[in-house]
């Protein structure tokens, strides 16, 4: 079977049997036409009788499987006794021949590949809701899956390690997700998981091959252009040949976090306020202290180091490596130490007495773990940030309580989920870095919502999404955006949310819109809240009655099913 094509299981079946389905074919007819022509018992008037080939074949169907229920239609003769006690023989051993072959077919991995096939294929076909392709299930895949589940989105998965996709089957999601071990670089396997379905809404490319994720990339621009595509890379020459021909978005985790590193650097309410409003859903941030200007410390200087060391160096402050060969002649701005940083020689002879900050960036967790751990022993009030490579070392990290913990995997996630679930963060977060309010904006909302993660979405005043409002605009254009952002059960009450952006259509985007401002049709609104307010809100915008109490305070009758619903929400 080639690779993503969706052949009949039942035909595959089939034409592995064939030869044994075929014997026993043969022996029905021959056991039937035998007992048709084998004399019978003479009847009232002497006359030898024959079996019909009604009677034969209904006689050799139950014999075969069962061995007999009584001779019929009439008691049989001796010659009619000895070719069946032949048909018997015949059949039983067929049969047996039979069985035993679907039974080594049955193990057969071809068989079973082509049985996963099919099914993967029906299960994405039936989708009828919205939902990604996930091409990759490790550490980030897993993140992004959990996360895309809890938000109400469906997801099919494409995996090519198999042990990594048996863990799906373990996790407790609350829709079921489709799941195929098979090679996403295949654009007929890529198809077959919905590529060019109705309801697919993007693809995330996430395995650790740069090259796979390429041609799933390039695969998706050509057989479904409309699709997003986020990509993951793993240095700047393969996030620039995927940014060439045309990849939505490009994330790689080593430079998305030294733009983290600087921002936290020279904006840290804005750094802090990116970390929680792109949280993982039912994550508490901490926020921590700033990272300090002054000498740093890199422990490694690989992809990753490299781009940190670029981040600080651009914020004026110098920067010491400690790795076992010297840095690249482009690496000019840094100093070098010979080691491997795990023992105190080496870090005392980069300065970590007097250093502000280190960076354990190698590719082993021990190795980061142990040299900072050493380090803030000779400089307690060090500044470290820690690279963990592999997720199942949490525990060891969590314990340790870096200033900073790097995971690519959570850097990719946090990445894909903002801009899937909510376009307008992005460039509001973008807008924001060079904003002086972050800090007022931060405290205001965490005092209000808490440390743990918020929930920020989007909508448009559109008869689709809010069709109560999008009528009412027809009638009434002096509709104000702070009437909207109340209580149906209690207008006195705000809604524990808040707009962080408007866009309309020909004008600038609006951050932190006035509670005055006078909506229109068409407007585009980011907002940031708890889920509760959510769900309050979506009812006032498609429900005329509860619009209509919002902004006025008149309540009216409507429905019985509004009338329960508005005397639940007061009593609860």
């Amino acid at each position: 079977m080639k690779a993503g094509q969706e052949i009949s299981t039942i035909f595959l079946l089939l034409r592995r049997v064939r030869g044994t389905l075929i014997a026993l074919v043969l022996i029905y007819a021959l056991s039937v036409l035998g007992l048709t022509l084998v004399p019978g018992p003479p009847d009232a008037n002497g006359a030898v009788t024959h079996m019909s080939f009604f009677h034969a074949f209904y006689f050799v169907s139950y014999t075969a499987t069962t061995i007999g229920f009584g001779e019929i239609p009439n008691a049989f003769s001796e010659q009619q006794r000895l070719w069946t006690l032949v048909c018997i023989y015949l059949s039983v051993i067929g049969w047996a021949v039979f069985i035993g072959k679907l039974l080594q077919i049955s193990a057969d991995a071809n068989l079973q590949r082509a049985i996963r096939t099919s099914r993967f294929a029906r299960a994405v076909r039936k989708l009828r809701e919205p939902f990604y392709i996930v091409c990759g299930y490790g550490e980030t895949g897993r993140l992004i899956c959990h996360a895309l589940d809890q938000l109400g989105y469906r997801v099919v998965v494409l995996e090519l390690n198999g042990e990594h996709l048996a863990e799906l089957e373990l996790q407790n999601h609350i829709a079921d997700m489709p799941a195929l071990v098979a090679d996403a670089a295949n654009p007929t396997l890529l198809k077959l998981a919905g590529l060019q379905h109705r309801q697919c809404r993007g693809i995330v490319a996430l395995t650790d091959d740069d090259d796979a994720n390429r041609s799933i990339a390039l695969s998706t621009r050509l057989l479904a252009p409309e699709l997003p595509v986020l990509a993951r890379a793993s240095g700047r020459a393969a996030a620039a040949d995927m940014a060439s021909f045309g990849t939505h978005h490009v994330i790689d985790p080593y430079l998305k976090f030294g733009h983290y590193l600087g921002l936290a650097m020279h904006a840290p309410a804005a750094y802090q306020l990116l970390l929680w409003l792109t949280g993982l859903p039912g994550t508490t941030v901490e926020r921590h202290r700033s990272p300090p200007h002054g000498h740093w410390i890199l422990l490694g200087f690989g992809s990753f180091s490299q781009g940190l060391a670029a981040t600080i160096a651009s914020e004026g402050m110098p920067v010491t490596v400690i790795d076992l060969q010297p840095p690249t002649a482009s690496s000019a701005q840094v100093s070098w130490v010979q080691g491997d940083g795990t023992g105190a020689e080496a870090l005392l002879k980069a300065g970590v007495a007097q250093a502000a900050g280190i960076v354990a960036a190698t590719s082993s967790d021990v190795d980061n773990l142990s040299a900072t751990f050493t380090a803030r022993e000779l400089n307690p009030g060090l500044f470290t940030i820690v690279r963990q490579n592999n997720m199942g070392n949490r525990p060891l990290f969590e314990r340790f309580d870096a200033d900073l913990t790097m995971v690519p995997s959570e850097v990719i996630a946090h990445e894909c989920l903002a801009i899937l679930t909510t376009p307008m963060l992005a460039p509001f977060l973008r807008l924001a870095q060079t904003a002086d309010w972050c800090e007022s904006l931060l405290q205001r909302l965490t005092a209000q919502l808490g440390w743990e993660a918020p929930e920020v979405w989007s909508l448009r005043i559109s008869a689709q999404q809010a069709p109560a409002l999008h009528h009412r605009l027809n009638l009434d254009d002096g509709l104000r955006l702070g009437d909207l952002l109340k209580d149906h059960a209690d207008r006195s009450q705000a809604l524990l949310c808040e707009v962080l952006q408007l866009d309309r259509a020909g004008q600038p985007s609006r951050l932190l819109p006035p509670a005055d401002l006078l909506l229109r049709q068409g407007d585009q609104l980011l907002l940031v809240g708890r889920s509760r307010a959510r769900s309050r809100l979506d009812l006032t915008l498609n429900n005329a009655h509860a619009l209509e109490y919002v902004l006025t305070g008149r309540e009216s009758s409507g429905s019985w099913l509004w009338q329960r619903l508005s005397q639940d929400k007061k009593t609860g």
